[in-house]
């Protein structure tokens, strides 16, 4: 078959190369350290159990959103997850407990003032046999706001 077009044949052939190379450097690009820092300081929220680091973690709007791995529905606005997290026991300040969350396999991708985290998390209650630990998938949509990295959307699973 005789292309009528052949000028389209090399502005297509352009467009995939200039694509391909784009994603090839995306790829390499090395994320923004505070999105690590943002996941760092939600596991230390977590393990302390203080509520007021909800504030300085998330979106403090209607926008943000979670699916949580123990409520069904999306929880949807900055009180509602303030509540589900007072509904796990967090207080201003923390407490001290023996619980204990970590995250592994954290595997950061950075688009220009957003970012998505997505990794493991494991959870330990002090309760349980010492060999008994929850765990799964987790993804977070990071949104940059001035100089700060803001948890927009969190999506937990479990195993």
């Amino acid at each position: 078959m005789i292309n009528k077009y052949p000028c389209q044949c090399v502005c297509m052939t352009l467009m995939i190369t200039m694509f391909l190379g784009a994603s090839a450097h995306r790829n390499l690009y090395r994320s923004d350290s505070r999105i690590q820092e943002l996941t760092d300081s939600w596991v230390v929220m977590w393990n302390s159990y203080d509520l007021a680091m909800v504030d300085e973690l998330f979106l403090q709007d209607s926008r943000v959103s979670y699916f949580s791995s123990e409520k069904e529905g999306l929880i949807q606005g900055i009180q509602a997850v303030r509540e589900h997290h007072v509904g796990f026991g967090f207080i201003t300040g923390g407490k001290p407990q023996d619980n204990k969350l970590w995250v592994e396999d954290v595997s950061i991708s950075q688009f220009a003032s957003s970012a998505v985290v997505a990794g493991i998390w494991y959870f330990q209650r002090a309760s349980d046999d010492k060999e008994s630990v929850q765990k799964g998938p987790f993804t977070f949509a990071c949104a940059q706001q001035g100089d700060k990295w803001r948890l927009a959307h969190l999506h937990f699973s479990e195993y």
